[in-house]
């Protein structure tokens, strides 16, 4: 596999000068990858090795990952200061841009996109997490779910007790026994990836735009990618995706919430096919 060179850029002002770790590669209309929590932007180097050769591809880091410092601002972190992180990698060109983001990454992707307005051409989301909207249609018992894997992840790291955190979050995003099959190194380095998961709860339940906004904000060239057997929360968000939007829905017939790294074979061709008109 070959390993892709990192950037490091420097975006605002003064006090707010935010470092910003990306990866680049290749030339032509530009694609820009939003990870999940956890995986990094290397989770996409697969998907770049076929993306590059037809196009400008950006993966960034968000707040935590890779070269990218953590959140340390006093006050919770919001989607939007994601979002903005994203957007100084690019915003040194008016060219439009596709966008394709997985889980949290999804999510931010979103917001990118809803800034960012008709420069946007396609979003690609693979089980995009706006847990908010749960609440706002009343979908109590998923929304509990995820609250309470909220409170575990921030009460074990309040307590930097990041161990049955990890287990917590990784038997719960990628099935019963994952931890099990890690050896100690993952679980280690899991662990420690976990780490700035705690302020993406903050940025992702304290996200209240409503599902009529994002429908008119986001491209109607929108295409969500899900696994009609993923865990609640997410099965429970699509049909009011499906009811709400005019975006386009894909089901996958395995992988889960983690198929864009457990079956790629699966995911990518979707991927490519709802970015194949992106030069025209």
């Amino acid at each position: 596999m070959p390993q892709y060179p990192y950037h490091l850029q420097l975006s605002g002002s003064g006090r707010d000068v935010q470092q910003v770790d990306f990866i680049e590669a290749g030339s032509g209309p530009l694609v820009v990858l939003v990870h999940s929590s956890v995986a990094s932007a290397r989770q996409w180097r697969r998907l770049i090795e076929v993306l590059q050769g037809s196009n400008h591809v950006i993966a960034a880091q968000l707040f935590g990952y890779g070269a990218t410092p953590p959140w340390t601002q006093p006050r919770k972190q919001t989607l939007q200061d994601q979002a903005a992180l994203v957007e100084s990698i690019i915003e040194k060109s008016d060219e439009p841009v596709d966008i394709v983001g997985h889980s949290f990454g999804g999510a931010v992707a979103m917001k990118v996109a809803a800034n960012l307005g008709s420069r946007v051409r396609r979003l690609v989301l693979l089980e995009p997490n706006p847990f908010d909207l749960l609440r706002q249609a009343g979908r109590v018992e998923a929304y509990r779910e995820v609250q309470e894997l909220r409170e575990t992840i921030k009460t074990y790291g309040a307590a930097d007790d990041w161990m049955p955190t990890a287990e917590c979050f990784a038997n719960y995003w990628g099935g019963s026994g994952t931890w099990a099959m890690m050896d100690q190194q993952r679980r280690d380095a899991f662990a420690t990836a976990l780490e700035p998961n705690i302020h993406e709860w903050d940025a992702i339940m304290d996200e209240t735009t409503a599902l009529s906004e994002w429908d008119e904000r986001l491209p109607s060239a929108t295409t969500v990618v899900f696994d009609p057997e993923t865990l609640r929360p997410i099965r429970e968000l699509v049909p009011l995706v499906q009811q709400g939007t005019r975006w386009h829905l894909v089901a996958i017939p395995r992988g889960g919430h983690m198929a864009p790294l457990a079956a790629p074979e699966i995911v990518n061709p979707i991927i490519l096919s709802a970015l194949k008109d992106a030069g025209s």
